[in-house]
């Protein structure tokens, strides 16, 4: 099982497995049927005050990053993350952004914490 993350600008691919968007707006210039999008958990996406800080500059990456995962210990967020953990157990899942840099994004905080509880669930 295998989680990745990419652009919701790239085509979809057969291996994709559950296609997950993971930005709180829906990105411009995509149609919802062509994105082959499965679920879009909202509430797991950064608070706007979080990606307005982050996106103006104002901190490193790695601010942004435990400032995220602080937001994600609120109960809707855990939830919501409980339940993404639930589907990367049970097959592939493809986390979509429109970042430009996904690498640097919420989308790869998500990809992180799904691959350490697969990890902490193997040991």
């Amino acid at each position: 099982m295998t989680v990745r993350v990419h652009r919701v600008y790239d085509p979809p691919a057969p291996d994709d497995g559950v296609r997950v968007l993971v930005d709180r707006l829906w990105p411009r210039g995509v149609a919802k049927d062509a994105s082959q999008v499965d679920a879009w958990p909202k509430g797991l996406t950064p608070s706007t005050e979080l990606r307005r800080w982050y996106h103006a500059g104002e901190g490193p990456y790695e601010e942004f990053a435990a400032r995220y995962e602080a937001e994600l210990a609120a109960p809707e967020a855990a939830e919501l993350l409980d339940q993404l953990r639930e589907l990367a157990r049970r097959g592939d899942v493809t986390l979509l952004t429109a970042s430009k840099s996904p690498g640097r994004s919420h989308a790869s905080v998500l990809r992180r914490l799904l691959d350490e509880a697969r990890g902490a669930r193997g040991a």
